[in-house]
């Protein structure tokens, strides 16, 4: 098996329209080949940037429909590389209350849809001076973390928030992952405050690469997202930022340093059972005074 990858993080502005996010895509892959990439990756919802839920719905499709999906499955056949497409806004054939899938798919370099994985962890967040957000409102929750073999190392698929629930990533690696992708869209607030030191700890935590290509800039509605699409390795290097502004990163990553980093700090192996006991808790509860 090759231990060393080139991977490029294709950091776009969508908007709510598929057919210029597709061609911003194709145009970026295209270099990025040429540049030597292997494993060309994308942002969350990178088919289109829809924030009304009314026309989201309007817009979806299943995934045997979904023209994104068609283009990005033709450009990874063409290209001959793999190819992560962050995600998309999915119609689901499954009974229930007709919510959507915010799915992101990896693709061989045959076009071929190796893995799929549906965001677990919805983004409904109030943030203060800033809007709210009602990810479940349109999108049903995932229920299953996805491990998938690559040419290079196995891979561990996660989605933007996410990236908040540490857990998730130790299960990830403690299965087997050595690299692990993040596609986002994070806001700008919430990015300026805590995007990098988050990346850093879950690589550091879990022992992998972490890759994570990011959505950029002003969207409709006014929305607004962070970009930085960022490459981590395992010691919790930063290898590649993006920035504010749509473009491409490239970055090689040998596997080697995560059994490196691993060796040196064992963590994943150390896990101990423990109870949480509250009576400490209980018996430092201030007492009131008679008459108080």
């Amino acid at each position: 098996m090759t231990r060393t990858v080139k991977i490029a993080l294709i950091q776009t502005n969508s908007q709510r329209e598929r057919e210029p996010n597709t061609a911003f895509v194709i145009e970026q892959a295209r270099a990025s080949r040429a540049a030597g990439a292997e494993f060309i990756t994308t942002p969350e919802i990178v088919g289109m940037f829809e924030p009304t839920r009314a026309r989201v719905m309007e817009k979806a499709r299943i995934e045997s429909e979904d023209p994104s999906l068609a283009a990005f499955r033709d450009l990874a056949r063409e290209l001959g590389c793999w190819f992560l497409v962050g995600s998309l806004a999915v119609r689901t054939e499954e009974a229930g209350d007709g919510r959507l899938a915010n799915r992101s798919f990896l693709l061989d370099g045959h076009g071929n849809i190796v893995a799929r994985y549906d965001k677990i962890h919805m983004f409904d967040v109030d943030i203060a001076g800033d809007r709210k957000y009602r990810e479940s409102e349109s999108y049903r929750p995932g229920r299953r973390a996805v491990l998938a073999e690559t040419p290079w190392g196995r891979l561990g698929m996660t989605v933007c928030y996410d990236l908040r629930f540490p857990h998730l990533y130790r299960a990830l690696a403690q299965g087997g992952a050595e690299f692990i992708t993040i596609p986002a869209a994070f806001t700008q607030k919430t990015g300026e405050a805590h995007w990098h030191v988050l990346m850093r700890a879950r690589a550091i935590e879990t022992g992998c690469f972490v890759v994570a290509p990011a959505q950029c800039g002003e969207h409709a509605e006014g929305r607004r997202t962070f970009g930085h699409s960022i490459v981590v390795a395992p010691w919790g290097e930063v290898l590649a930022d993006g920035g504010a502004s749509p473009g491409t990163s490239i970055a090689e990553i040998d596997f080697d340093r995560v059994a490196e980093a691993r060796r040196m700090v064992p963590s994943l192996s150390h896990d101990r059972p423990y109870e949480i006991d509250t009576r400490a808790t209980a018996a430092a509860a201030p007492r009131r005074a008679i008459g108080d």
